[in-house]
Formats: structure tokens, C-alpha cells, sequence
């Protein structure tokens, strides 16, 4: 009877190796989970690829099942293949593997499972290489970190915490919320944007066939019927900015692919980042939408590190690293500075200006009762609150504006084009009455 070579992992998840008799491969697997082990590698022995080393555990069954053969079509060329994963897809995974984990499987054994199913090209890779990594040794923590693009350092840390406590299940549970949450509050703010860029968008193609098109015609027809005749001053500026926009088009193109591109150059360096997210916290309408964002982000960051394990310290350092704000993100690294000098989180928040007074009460209840990651989860429960509030009063309030605006432009395109045309019929009829 054929003998076949087994890796498995018990409920524990300790790896065992071993052999078992058995007619075929998969009643060899059946005899290794009547041992109460679930099975990860199962191969006939004898029949291991000849290049590996005695004692190397056999090619996991992700590798050896090599997913679908890559046709020509899906060769990966190095700057066009996807490096990174959508926050949704993310998500999912997430949560997929902490429901395998918390329902008794092995770490190992949930990442073949989700190899499988994974459609995402990218992430389907990326979980291949995690598997390999966490058989060759490594911790599932150090797996997820040599893809530095995929899991940030708020994931590997809440990974690393997790592991150290024996509660990877757990902490893969609030990484999921986490992630969930953060996405949820993310598409709200999207949504509140798509509104006002649409109607920009709108504004600025209409503006633009205007004074190509349109002003340039009405022109001519004063020039032939006032003959000579001064303009208004309104209609002189609105025919101006027509022959800017019409005869220096490709210029203003560029000039506005420079505002741009300098916004975005400005944005890298750490003076100028800073300056545009300060503007962008007392910009009016979305100034206090964006630091609510910004606050329930910190303290549900904080909160899940803090929950899961993680050293405050080191939280504040990763609170600060994915913060989206430079000006919030500068605010915890004083925070950081000075709990380490031996102070309470409640009184660099105080100094630095930034937190309502509302947060910075509720973290010091949360530390002088030594609930502080209740607290925290408590403070961005109120502010996601606000947020959805603060979207639908923005959405409400963004539309009467726009109509406004809008009306305005074009309005006043309209004036200056029929104040020339009043003076026209003034003209025309004045003969007619003498």
C-alpha cells in the first residue's frame, strides 16, 4: 500500500509532519483528519519534485494547483501588472479569513481556502506568497509585511498584536469593522464630493462653448450695427475673456495643467502638505466635514490598536503614519512626543488645538477609569454620526448653491451680451419717432 507524506496542523495550530498508509491521496486525507488534524500538504512519498532538501515540507497545495495557466493575454509585464488591492476587496478578504479562523481552522489552512476562491489577480497572488511565507517559518505578521503595499502598518501591527496575544481571530474580527467603517465613512465623503464637481464640470463646459462659440458671433453683430459705438464696460470684459479662452486656448489649457501638477508638488513636500490640509479644515462648507473625518478616523484607529494589544506609543506612531491629515498627523506626533516623556494622552490633545473639547473630555474619562479604547471607540461612533448628518446637510445644502452660482454666470454672460442690444434698438427706433 502506498505510503503518503502529510503536513498538518492541530487545533492548536502547531505544524506536524508524518506519514500514513493509505490506497489514495484522498483517503490519506481522511485518515489524517481522523487524527484531528487538518491537513495542509499531502504527497505520495517518492514523488516529491527531486530538487528539494530532506525535511522541506511539501509545495502547498495552492502552489501545486498553480491557479489558471497564464495565456498569452495574461502575461504580467512589470509596469502594467496591478500592484495594489481595493480597500473593498481588502475588506472581504479580511473578513473571510477571520470567520475560517474563529470557525477552528488552521491560519494556513483558511489561506489555501481563500486562494482558491479569490478572484482578484493581485490578491490572489499576494495570499499564495503569504502561504509560502507562513510555511517556510515566518510569522503571519512578517508574511504581511513584505507586501508593504497591500497591508499597511495599522494591519501588520493589529496582525502582530494578535499573534502575540493568541487572538489573531479576534483581532482579525476588529480589523474587518475597522476597514468596514472606514470605507462606509469614505464612500459618504465621495458621494458629498460627486455633486459639486459634476456641476463645476457642467459650469466649465458651458462657459467654454460660450465664449468660443457664442460671444465671438454676437461681436460681429455689434461691430456691423453700432458702428463704432463704445461698448459697455461689462460687455467689453465678458468679450475679453472670450478672446483669452478663444485665440490663447491652448495656453490656458496649460496654465491650468500647471496649477495642477504645482497643487500636486506642493501636496509632496511636507511645508506645502501641510499648508493645503490646513486650508482644507477651515475651508467653508467642507472645512468641518473633513475634520470630522479626521477625528473619527484618529480615534477609531487608536481605539482598535489600543483594544487589540498594541503599545500606545506604538499606536500613535501608526495613528500618525495613515493619518490623512498633515495637520492632525503633526498634532499626534506631539501627543506621541509627550506621552513619552511620562504625560497623559489628555493634555498634549489640549495643546496642540486641533480635538473639540468634547473628545479630549471623553479620553480623559477613558484614562482615568482605564477605558480608554471604549472611549475611543465611543468618540468615533459620535463623529461617523456627524459625518452622515454633516453629508446630508452638505448634499441639501450644495444644490440651492450650485443653482445659484450657475445662474450667476451665465446670467451675467446674458446681461452684458443684451446691453449692447438695448442701446442697438434705442438706435433703430429713434428715427421712427421724430
Amino acid at each position: 500500500m502506498p505510503k503518503f507524506n502529510y503536513t498538518a496542523f492541530d487545533n492548536k495550530g502547531k505544524e506536524i509532519t508524518g506519514s500514513v498508509d493509505a490506497a489514495s491521496e484522498q483517503e490519506a486525507i481522511g485518515r489524517v483528519r481522523e487524527k484531528g488534524l487538518f491537513p495542509s500538504h499531502i504527497i505520495e512519498a517518492g514523488k516529491e519534485k527531486p530538487g528539494r532538501k530532506r525535511g522541506e515540507p511539501p509545495v502547498p497545495v495552492a502552489a501545486r494547483a498553480g491557479g489558471p495557466k497564464k495565456s498569452l493575454g495574461q502575461i504580467e509585464i512589470p509596469f502594467l501588472t496591478p500592484t495594489t488591492v481595493k480597500s473593498k476587496v481588502l475588506t472581504a478578504f479580511t473578513r473571510q479569513l477571520a470567520t475560517l479562523i474563529d470557525a477552528g481552522l488552521p491560519l494556513v489552512r483558511g489561506l489555501n481556502v481563500l486562494y482558491k476562491q479569490e478572484r482578484n489577480v493581485v490578491l490572489k497572488r499576494t495570499v499564495l506568497r503569504l502561504v509560502e511565507a507562513v510555511e517556510g517559518g515566518s510569522t503571519f505578521s512578517e508574511a504581511l509585511a513584505q507586501h508593504p503595499k497591500i497591508f499597511n502598518k495599522l494591519y501588520v501591527n493589529m496582525v502582530r498584536a494578535g499573534e502575540a496575544g493568541g487572538v489573531l481571530d479576534v483581532t482579525l474580527v476588529r480589523l474587518a469593522e475597522f476597514q468596514e467603517k472606514a470605507q462606509k465613512i469614505k464612500n459618504k465623503v465621495v458621494a458629498a464630493m460627486v455633486y459639486p464637481i459634476v456641476v463645476m464640470m457642467v459650469a466649465l463646459a458651458i462657459l467654454a462653448f460660450l465664449m468660443t462659440f457664442i460671444i465671438p458671433k454676437f461681436q460681429e453683430i455689434f461691430k456691423d450695427l453700432l458702428e463704432g459705438k463704445e461698448l459697455p464696460g461689462l460687455t467689453l470684459f465678458v468679450m475679453a475673456v472670450s478672446k483669452i479662452v478663444k485665440d490663447q486656448f491652448i495656453l490656458v489649457a496649460v496654465g491650468l495643467v500647471a496649477l495642477v501638477i504645482l497643487f500636486k508638488v506642493l501636496g509632496k513636500i511636507e511645508a506645502g502638505r501641510y499648508l493645503i490640509d490646513k486650508l482644507k479644515l477651515y475651508a467653508p462648507l467642507f472645512g468641518q466635514l473633513i475634520s470630522k473625518v479626521a477625528i473619527a478616523r484618529f480615534s477609531r484607529t487608536l481605539g482598535t490598536l489600543v483594544s487589540s494589544g498594541v503599545p500606545i506609543l506604538q499606536a500613535l506612531n501608526i495613528v500618525k503614519d495613515t493619518a490623512a491629515n498633515a495637520v492632525v498627523s503633526r498634532a499626534i506626533s506631539r501627543i506621541h512626543d509627550s506621552v513619552k516623556e511620562g504625560e497623559r494622552v489628555t493634555q498634549p490633545m489640549e495643546a496642540c488645538g486641533v480635538f473639540p473639547p468634547m473628545v479630549i473630555g471623553m479620553v480623559d474619562v477613558g484614562e482615568e477609569t482605564g477605558a480608554l479604547p471604549d472611549m475611543l471607540m465611543k468618540v468615533a461612533d459620535v463623529y461617523e454620526d456627524e459625518v452622515d448628518n454633516a453629508v446630508g446637510a452638505l448634499t441639501s445644502l450644495l444644490e440651492p448653491i450650485m443653482i445659484v452660482f450657475l445662474a450667476l454666470v451665465v446670467g451675467t454672460i446674458v446681461i452684458a451680451m443684451f446691453l449692447p442690444l438695448i442701446t442697438v434698438i434705442q438706435t433703430m427706433s429713434g428715427p421712427q419717432t421724430q
